[in-house]
């Protein structure tokens, strides 16, 4: 029995902790940072017994709200192929969750329980393979929409996600190179150690360039401003444009799903996951000498909140992309994937096996 709740105590966690996540980045973050971009005062009004708590409530309300309105398919649409696509969406993206490791592992009594509901050896190519399935729900909602305009909008959706995957997934050979596993946990536990004795051996210190790649093919795959052609949220043409209500919601969800999971990708593969530098499983052990000795429940809360720090802060700043920049020409969006992430991933590709035959 208890073989089974463990795994699905942790895999109801982490569905919570990414669809709350994503509640506040989609819709609260997401207004309160455009507001302060633009010298406005921004959601404030929610409330529940009085406490408005500068509009911490309207993800909330937002969500009951969209859970009510009509749902309204056209006459003229693929009926079961357009409920069916904010779906495919949706799940998608949410399976990868199951990929992260939130934290090492937690003793409780005499069990080691790791903070990760899948630690497969190929946890890499999962979050890839999910990531890109979701290309399905793209294209069969502009398609069963049945609509010229939704149609356009699905193909540039293929077409963009299609090209970005190829430098997305060449950015991290070089980082496979140097962390020779496709393990996830592997991955973070080799960027526990140092470089020159001080200097955590983090991802963006070693694979600088490849950040850099996978930084704008990531951007690329949430499909938000400046990367959002497929959407269009300026023009009728988007791939969303004959749904509404729920199914609507769904694929609102799923775009802030993958801001929070290219999030949790940056931190994870570049940025340590949930090491704290010098910070080892019995304490700090300072880099100038000395120790400082902790219990192990600290080291996991520490760890832990490591982890969702580096999570909000990317979170953060990709919301500080989408109303910094204006968006590109679909000419221009194609260029930068084929004519310049790709090849600077194939010189980060070569010269990380220069420098590692030396």
């Amino acid at each position: 029995m208890i073989e089974f709740l463990i795994p699905l105590i942790k895999v109801i966690l982490a569905l919570v902790w990414l669809l709350l996540l994503t509640l506040y980045v989609a819709d609260w973050v997401e207004r309160k940072e455009s507001a302060i971009i633009h010298d406005r005062i921004g959601a404030n009004r929610a409330s529940i017994f009085g406490l408005r708590m500068i509009g911490l409530f309207q993800p909330f309300a937002d969500a009951i709200k969209m859970i009510f309105k009509e749902d309204f398919t056209p006459s003229f649409s693929r009926k079961f192929l357009h409920s069916l696509a904010p779906f495919l969406s949706f799940f998608f993206v949410a399976v990868t969750i199951a990929a992260i490791p939130f934290g090492d592992t937690i003793r409780i009594g005499s069990r080691i329980i790791k903070l990760q509901v899948l630690d497969i050896n190929v946890t890499l190519l999962f979050v890839l393979a999910m990531m890109s399935l979701g290309i399905y729900g793209v294209i069969l909602a502009g398609w069963a929409s049945n609509n010229r305009f939704s149609l356009l909008g699905g193909i540039r959706g293929a077409a963009q996600l299609i090209s970005y995957e190829v430098a997305f997934g060449l950015s991290l050979v070089g980082l496979i190179m140097i962390y020779p596993s496709l393990k996830l946990s592997s991955i973070v536990h080799s960027q526990g150690e140092l470089l020159f004795g001080f200097i955590p051996k983090w991802g963006i210190f070693l694979q600088p360039l490849g950040f850099i790649v996978f930084l704008f093919a990531a951007l690329a795959e949430t499909k938000r401003v400046p990367f959002d052609l497929p959407e269009g949220e300026s023009e009728i043409i988007g791939f969303y444009t004959e749904y509404s209500g729920l199914k609507w919601g769904l694929f609102m969800m799923t775009d802030g799903m993958e801001i929070v999971i290219v999030s949790t990708l940056m931190t994870t593969l570049f940025f340590g996951g949930w090491q704290v530098p010098w910070l080892q499983a019995d304490g700090f052990h300072w880099p100038w000498g000395g120790e400082w000795f902790l219990a192990s429940w600290i080291v996991v809360i520490l760890q832990v909140l490591a982890f969702n720090l580096k999570v909000f802060f990317f979170c953060w700043f990709q919301v500080l992309l989408r109303w910094t920049y204006p968006r590109f020409r679909y000419d221009q969006l194609m260029d930068l994937g084929w004519k310049l992430l790709i090849p600077l991933s194939l010189v980060n590709i070569v010269g990380t096996g220069i420098i590692m035959s030396l």
